[in-house]
């Protein structure tokens, strides 16, 4: 602690301020709190990452070890439990730390070892949502979204706590770090946060009661040595009834591994299907760049090209064909952003029949029976489930 510059005492240079706030709440207190980490942990060899920031690499040799640090929340991982336990000693003896035991909770997500790997899930954060909304014994459903209409947004009377069902919508969206089944549903929620409406509430509800009989259900992580990335895009054209923009979807896998995934709607009118798939494409395209360039962080460089498959013939065709169209000058950066990967082999886009494209999970409502197969095709599993046929 020292005075602050310009409001130095001369007569006692050494003294301080008495704090009337504390500084733990300051809008510069997390920055502050970033720049002295960062300097400690680089100056033991660590590396900052440039494509996430909140992470540190350590790459020495044979020796190699991560840092990921959320606000104070640090997880830690090393080649050896020597270069571990180094680490945290250092760690230690600089800052006051507690909990040193083997991961079982981040950020609220629960770490289940089993056979398999390991499984991700937020359970009792699920349970916390339908105890605010005093939902925990109702009636589960088997999807979380009715398929006999969409939303709209001057569909029926508002509601009388829009409050409650912003917080909820909020909350759902951290619920899909571990539920990417509830992805697009949770999206179609969040469209209409400014002004919901009594449709939007019973589709909130309808959520709840999904997650109510699939509680136990989490994101499965694999033990793999593929490092080939796949990734699956689709885009359902002009679905939305208010404004006519199309919602596209996506979900990338690692190996064995889901690793981002995705539901968005498109910030502009596409006037065809092939221009919304080819928008589709181009996202998804640009997540694989950013996740190359993670794992070269990582010191796992691919070698292969990424394989984005997509059930549009035409986007396949704008994404390798070189020729220009009258047509197409709209969309015209994307198409050169996806050609250029295409042409420096870093990406390989191909066809998928509809029946398997399972990034329709993330577009569109779908029946229970193709929900259920595409979700399991995710990963997203209960603790006792099998990989047979997965």
């Amino acid at each position: 602690m020292h005075q602050p510059p310009g409001m130095i005492d001369k007569t006692q240079p050494y003294h301080v301020c008495k704090l009337e706030k504390a500084l733990y709440g300051l809008k510069q207190a997390p920055r502050a709190w970033n720049a002295r980490f960062s300097e400690f942990v680089t100056k033991l060899g660590f590396n900052k990452s440039n494509s996430d920031h909140s992470l540190f690499v350590y790459n020495k040799g044979h020796d190699q070890a991560f840092i990921l640090l959320y606000v104070d929340d640090i997880l830690l991982t090393a080649s050896t439990p020597a270069l571990r336990h180094t680490v945290t000693n250092l760690l230690k003896a600089e800052f006051e730390m507690s909990d040193d035991r083997p991961l079982s909770y981040f950020l609220g997500i629960k770490i289940e070892k089993n056979s398999k790997g390991m499984l991700l899930s937020q359970s009792a954060y699920a349970k916390d949502i339908l105890a605010r909304m005093s939902m925990h014994n109702c009636n589960p459903v088997t999807t979380p979204v009715d398929l006999k209409s969409k939303l709209s947004q001057d569909d029926g009377d508002p509601i009388h706590n829009p409050t409650e069902y912003r917080s909820i919508a909020g909350a759902l969206q951290y619920l899909t770090l571990t539920r990417p089944d509830i992805q697009y549903a949770v999206h179609q929620l969040c469209l209409y946060m400014h002004d919901p409406r009594l449709p939007h509430l019973n589709a909130l509800k309808r959520v709840l009661r999904y997650l109510k009989g699939t509680l136990d259900q989490g994101l499965q992580l694999f033990k793999s040595t593929s490092t080939q990335l796949t990734a699956y895009t689709d885009a359902d054209w002009t679905g939305c009834p208010d404004t006519r923009r199309s919602t596209s979807g996506y979900f990338i896998f690692l190996g064995d591994n889901l690793l981002s995934w995705s539901s968005k709607r498109q910030p502009t009118v596409s006037r065809s299907s092939a221009e919304a798939e080819y928008k589709g494409v181009a996202n998804v395209v640009a997540e694989t760049c950013y996740i190359r360039n993670l794992l070269l962080e990582l010191g796992c460089p691919l070698t292969t090209a990424t394989l984005v498959y997509c059930d549009n013939i035409s986007a396949i065709y704008l994404s390798n064909n070189p020729v220009k169209h009258q047509r197409t000058k709209h969309v015209e950066i994307d198409i050169h952003f996806v050609r250029e990967k295409v042409a420096m082999g870093q990406v390989r886009v191909l066809h998928v029949p509809s029946s398997s494209q399972f990034a329709d999970i993330f577009a569109k409502g779908l029946p229970s029976s193709l929900f259920n197969d595409f979700k399991h095709c995710l990963s997203v599993w209960s603790p006792n489930d099998s990989t047979e046929g997965g």
